[in-house]
This record gives C-alpha cells, sequence and structure tokens, in this order.
C-alpha cells in the first residue's frame, strides 16, 4: 500500500479467465480531443501521434505467486489482451534499489537512478541531524519541495526532496511534454502532483494563502482539493488560462535551460472544473470520483483503483490533454474497512482484480470511441515492482481463486525487531535509527564513518541475528545481504545529500519486516504481521523482475517476450523517442531498440542500431542496481561487512576491492553513456570498432567482480 503502511508506522513506530468481461456502461464521451490540443507537437516524423497514456500500477505481477493461481494480469485479460495483440509485455524488466513504490515510479518517470533523482530510499527515509541525531522525512512531497518532515518546524536539511548530485532540483519529468506544447496530466503519479496538505501547498500556494487557511481548518477537505490530481500545462494553454481554473505559476528553478511562463493546475478543486462541464469527474462505471465523505475530488492515493484512474485519464484526455501519466493502487490489499491483505486466490483478490479487469473494458471501449487507439496513440503500462507474499500454503491445496477460493491460515509479514534481536542475541544495544523496512536501513546515532568501531560492530552483529520463522518454524538468518556506504554507491543509493546516506542497509530475507524498538524482548521480537503480506525492497528475483507493455506507432508486435534486459531508466528514453522528443539531460537508461520498429529510431540510432543495441545490453549490467555487475559487488560486501577476521583484514580488503571496482565501472559507465546518448540524440552513429571494444570492457569488468566475489 503506496501511504497507508506509512502513516501507520508513523503513528504505531466467478472469474472467467481469459473470457471477454461485460463492459460497464460509461459516460457520454466529450468531444474528439484531436481538435483540442492541436498546438501539441510530437513525432514531427510521424504527425499522425496525438496521445500518450502512462499507467503505472503499484504491485501488480505478470507472474503467479501461487502455480494454481492466475496472476493478476492473467485476471486483467483485456489489459494483457491489449498488450499482447497491439505491441508487447517485456518479462524481463526490472526495478532500482531499494525497489520501492517511490524509488521505483521516480525512476520510471525521470529515467535516473536514485542517486540523481535523489530518493534511493523509500518511501520514506531518515536524514542526520548536525548533533548526530536523525529524523525522517517523506519520500512522497512535491517536486520543487524541501526535506518533508513536519515533525519540526524547520528540518535541518536544507536539501530538495529530489536533489541532484549536484545539491540541485531534480529536472522534472513533465518539461519535454510541455515545452513541445503539450498539456501533462498527472493522476495521483508520485511527487508530480501535491502529496500533502501541510508542506506541500505552503511550497506550492503559500503559507498565508487561502488553500493554506482551508488545509488548517479542514485538512480533510484539502487534500480532497489540492492533493493527487495535476494539469502541467503547455504555454498559451486554453486550460491554464481560462478564467477561474485557479492555475498557479508552474517553478521549476533548477531546470536545465531554464522553465519560466509555465502554470499548472493543482488539485482537482482547479482540474475537476477544467476538464468536465459538470464539475466532477467520473470513474469509469460512471460513478462520480468523490472522497470517503462525498465531496467531488481526489478520494486519496489508496483509493486510486483502476476505475478511478482511468476515469481521470479518460476525462483528461477528452478534454485535451494529450498526455497522461498515472497510477492505479495495489489490487493486493484491502483499501476498505476491514483493512488488510488479500492471499493469491483468495475471493477478495479475485473480485478486486475482476472490478480492475471490468475498469480496463470500459476505458479502452470508451477510448476508441473517442478515436484514441493504438494508431495514434503511445501506451506505456508497468508495475513498480514485483511484492513477495508472505504467507503459509493455501487451503485447499489445489485452489486455483478462480473456481475454487484460496484461504490462508497464516499470511502476513513476519516484523522483526532489530533492536531487540540484537541486544538479547548479540549484547549489542549501540544507538541507532531504523528506517524500517524489508531492506532496513541503520543510521547509527553520532553518524559514525564506514569503518568506525561502533559501526563494525553493529554490521558484524547484525550479520549473525536470527529468528524462528513463525510460518515455517525454522531459524533463519534475518539478514542476507549487507551494503555499507561504499557499496551504496555501487548501487545508486548515495544522493547528492549527504545527511540522507545511511551508514549501512542490510538487505533481509524477504519474508521479515524489520523496525526499530525497544532494546529488549519482553514484548515478541518476531511476530507475524497480518496487516500486511507483500513485501518489497529486498535484493530478490522475485520482487525485483517485474513487466513492462508497450503499445502504439513504431512498438513492435512481440506478444510476451524475455528478449531484453531493462530496468525502470529506460521507460523515458524509449518512450521520448517513441515520440520524437528530447531530454534536457542525460538519462541513466538506454532506448529498448530491439521492440521498437526501425521506422521509429531517428538519424543516427537507426544507422547504428545493431551496435547500439549490443552495447546498450552491455551498458545495463555494469550500471544497473540488480544487474549483474551489482549482485557480485553485493556479494563481495556481504562477505567484507560481515567479516570479523583480525585488525579486520578481510573487510579493508574488499572495501579496496569494492572501491576500485567502483571507480573502474563508473569510468567505463561514462564511456558509454556518452556514445549510447550520442547516437539516441542523433549526434553520431557508433562504429563497430567502438562498441566492440566497449562491450568487451564491460563483460571483462563484470567478470572481475564475479571472480572477486567468489
Amino acid at each position: 500500500m503506496r501511504r497507508s503502511k506509512v502513516v501507520a508506522l508513523a503513528v504505531a513506530a466467478g472469474l472467467g479467465i481469459g473470457g471477454a468481461a461485460a463492459i460497464p456502461a460509461t459516460a457520454a464521451p466529450q468531444p474528439s480531443p484531436q481538435h483540442r490540443a492541436a498546438s501539441c507537437t510530437l513525432d514531427a516524423e510521424n504527425p499522425g501521434l496525438k496521445h500518450v497514456i502512462y499507467l503505472q500500477f503499484d504491485n501488480v505481477h505478470f507472474t503467479r505467486d501461487n502455480p494454481n493461481v492466475p496472476s493478476d494480469l492473467e485476471q486483467m485479460p483485456h489489459l494483457l489482451d491489449f498488450l499482447t495483440s497491439n505491441g508487447l509485455v517485456d518479462t524481463n524488466h526490472h526495478t532500482p534499489l531499494i525497489a520501492h513504490t517511490g524509488n521505483d515510479i521516480l525512476t520510471s518517470l525521470t529515467g535516473l537512478y536514485g542517486d540523481r533523482h535523489g530518493q534511493a530510499v523509500a518511501n520514506s527515509y531518515r536524514y542526520f541531524n548536525p548533533d548526530g541525531s536523525s529524523n525522517s522525512a517523506a519520500s512522497f512531497a512535491y517536486w520543487t519541495d524541501g526535506v518533508a518532515d513536519t515533525s519540526v518546524p524547520t528540518p535541518s536539511d536544507p536539501s530538495y526532496t529530489m536533489v541532484t548530485p549536484q545539491g540541485k532540483n531534480t529536472p522534472a519529468p513533465w518539461v519535454s511534454y510541455t515545452r513541445a506544447g503539450c498539456d501533462y496530466g498527472a493522476v495521483s503519479v508520485a511527487n508530480t502532483v501535491l502529496e500533502n496538505t501541510t508542506v506541500d501547498i505552503n511550497k506550492v500556494f503559500g503559507a498565508n494563502s487561502a488553500e493554506a487557511v482551508e488545509a488548517k481548518a479542514n485538512p480533510g477537505l484539502a487534500q480532497t482539493d489540492y492533493v493527487g490530481i495535476g494539469i502541467h500545462c503547455a504555454k498559451g494553454s486554453k486550460l491554464c488560462q481560462a478564467a477561474g481554473t485557479g492555475a498557479s505559476p508552474d517553478l521549476l528553478p533548477d531546470e536545465p535551460g531554464g522553465y519560466h511562463g509555465y502554470q499548472a493546475l493543482f488539485g482537482a478543486k482547479s482540474v475537476d472544473p477544467a476538464i468536465s462541464a459538470a464539475g466532477v469527474v467520473k470513474a469509469t462505471d460512471g460513478t462520480p470520483i468523490t472522497d470517503a465523505k462525498g465531496n467531488p475530488g481526489f478520494p486519496g492515493f489508496d483509493s486510486m483503483s483502476a476505475a478511478n484512474s482511468l476515469g481521470y485519464v479518460a476525462q483528461m484526455q477528452e478534454s485535451g490533454v494529450p498526455v497522461t501519466f498515472a497510477y492505479i493502487s495495489d489490487a493486493h490489499d484491502r483499501h476498505v474497512a476491514p483493512y488488510g491483505a488479500f492471499g493469491p486466490g483468495e475471493a477478495g483478490y479475485v473480485a478486486q482484480l475482476k472490478t480492475y479487469d471490468n475498469a480496463f473494458a470500459a476505458f479502452f471501449s470508451r477510448l476508441a470511441k473517442d478515436g484514441i487507439t493504438t494508431k495514434n496513440t503511445e501506451f506505456v503500462v508497468t508495475s513498480d515492482e514485483n511484492d513477495h507474499f508472505v504467507g503459509g500454503k493455501p487451503s485447499p491445496a489445489n485452489c486455483d481463486g478462480v473456481t475454487v477460493p484460496c484461504t490462508y491460515q497464516q499470511i502476513g509479514e513476519i516484523n522483526a525487531n532489530a533492536n531487540g534481536l540484537l541486544a538479547t542475541e548479540q549484547g549489542v544495544t549501540t544507538p541507532f535509527a531504523l528506517h524500517a523496512d524489508s531492506a532496513p536501513n541503520f543510521y547509527v546515532t553520532g553518524n559514525p564513518a564506514q569503518g568506525d568501531p561502533k559501526t563494525r560492530s553493529l554490521e558484524q552483529a547484525w550479520s549473525k541475528v536470527t529468528a524462528v520463522n513463525p510460518i515455517t518454524g525454522k531459524t533463519d538468518t534475518v539478514n542476507q545481504y549487507l551494503a555499507d556506504q561504499t557499496e551504496m554507491k555501487l548501487l545508486h543509493m548515495v544522493t547528492g545529500d549527504p545527511a540522507r546516506t545511511p551508514t549501512f542497509t542490510s538487505f533481509a530475507n524477504p519474508d521479515y519486516y524489520v523496525y526499530g524498538a525497544a532494546a529488549n524482548c519482553n514484548s515478541a521480537c518476531v511476530a507475524l504481521g497480518p496487516s500486511y503480506a507483500w513485501n518489497h525492497g529486498d535484493f530478490s528475483n522475485d520482487i525485483n523482475t517485474t513487466w513492462l507493455g508497450l503499445a502504439g506507432p513504431g512498438v513492435k508486435h512481440l506478444g510476451v517476450t524475455n528478449q531484453v534486459w531493462s530496468d525502470h531508466t529506460d521507460i523515458r528514453p524509449t518512450l521520448l523517442a517513441l515520440t520524437g522528443l528530447r531530454s534536457d539531460y542525460r538519462g541513466d537508461g538506454v532506448v529498448l531498440t530491439a521492440f521498437l520498429d526501425s521506422r521509429a529510431l531517428h538519424g543516427a540510432l537507426r544507422s547504428s542500431e545493431h551496435q547500439y543495441t549490443e552495447l546498450a545490453a552491455a551498458y545495463k549490467q555494469i550500471d544497473a542496481g540488480v544487474g549483474a555487475f551489482a549482485a557480485a559487488t553485493l556479494e563481495l560486501s556481504n562477505k567484507g561487512v560481515s567479516s570479523a577476521s583480525a585488525g579486520d583484514a578481510v573487510y579493508r580488503a574488499d572495501e579496496a576491492t569494492l572501491t576500485t571496482l567502483g571507480s573502474m565501472r563508473d569510468a567505463l559507465a561514462g564511456q558509454i553513456a556518452a556514445v549510447l546518448d550520442g547516437a539516441a540524440a542523433g549526434r553520431h552513429r557508433i562504429d563497430d570498432r567502438t562498441a566492440d571494444r566497449l562491450v568487451k570492457e564491460a563483460h571483462l569488468l563484470i567478470q572481475q567482480a564475479q571472480a572477486a566475489a567468489a
């Protein structure tokens, strides 16, 4: 659950698979949008391209979590069939680290790893104060916000939430589109909309604004009015120029090349009247989208079901917003009382996915009536990550969820109190604060260096901590991989804000959710947490491997494919290549040329397609956070950080090796990125000799890392 768990922790420390479902009735479509967004220019070489629709799920799977139960996408045949019939589903797609909703979506939007967009630790993070203590801040905050910590009047850390390695505000993903004259609709997409009624409202509207007054007097209504929905307008946009729309300046202080004179609509209070004559936006089933009290507007992030999000996307597209990016909430959790988690094949889980499938059936039907099809629209659909299910065996054993519902006697992540386990098992009570997670981040009080005895003794102790698994009854080692700051840098987890860099990170057993509490086990240090059963964050194949769907002009019709290893950084450059647009910064991703028709590739990219594809594949494996190089160095890091040799000789030797490998990787990755970017931007083609040399160097570097780990 994208938001609910963060809030909770802050407070507490008859489906026919593959068959066509009945299409719910929808509201009458608005006038054809092709006549209402004439200033938007996407691919100049393909004037028929008019729209972009980007959808990102929270935790929706292509693979099966139970071999008998159809996967999430199999239970949404209208979406799966649409993608496989009109384009492709890449099942060899991957997350960054740490694999969390915030980092994953922001990486997908920007094409940057967390070290370059600022949110490598999500969905919240800690930052060190000057006195060595640490505070918690939210990853979800509007793009230009500072550190979003409402526990203090002014955070001691002056950085942006979205911060570059140079300490600047991260470039915004909507700029490529608005500069091309295209309004950009944002439906619950991380940090492109207001995320809260405190720091965000003060930042965008002002601390003394009418919006801020409403937020203080009635925060629930302010969330409905101002959070979660937005439109970033092109210059001259009729939506933002219309009288009474409540447009605000769209300020990006550090955008490369400047960004001046643009406006935006923030919140449903401004957006709904601009895109709906009735001032109310309806879900795909025709139901008005309201909050829990019936107020029209944003219903909350966890209530952005497929019906609600797709309803907003369709209404925006019909109103002349040709580029829409939307978030769709998790289908594995109950978003209404009684709250909690579903296991695969449970009746509520199957029923919820059925409503999602109905929403897509209605959505695609409505778009077709509007003339918005794969002939003139680029569709991108993906998931932030594949969460790891934590629970016992289903009953009955052969349940499939479709004809025979599954039930679970044991369900829920295994909550483990790090402080208590360290004190009782290892006798270690070193003060630290923890960013609770399945990949917990340790912030040792005083902010000692990574080689400090205080840090080393805590790392060594944590590597030995065990727990009796309440589901299996077996004794598990809680930690699987330890990464200190040297390794975190290799994994793209060290940002331009030194205060938010953890002392070290543990990638735990995926069944465990590690939190910080009392340094004793008077209350059970290990217990099943039935409220949440889907873990993410870890370095684990079932979490880090997800899927990417593409359909539209220039996309090959490959159906389901795993021929290309890709990750979230590659989505933006591939979409920009399909739309003929340019970015004002160099990203970390590559154009997925193997998925695109040659006619969709421009200039130098087309003339060196083979060389680009081979070099891009090698580049991903040395630079991606879960690529071959990262896997090898993390293995080496764990051995060194866990070691307790005389004089810490093993740790020191491994650290020296990691530092050398990191320098080599950064230098080689920089060379390859420049060559790839030059071809993608049309500055030069890639010759065979250069491509062969760099590919060989990348393979050699991976072999060196693997040999060191072995």
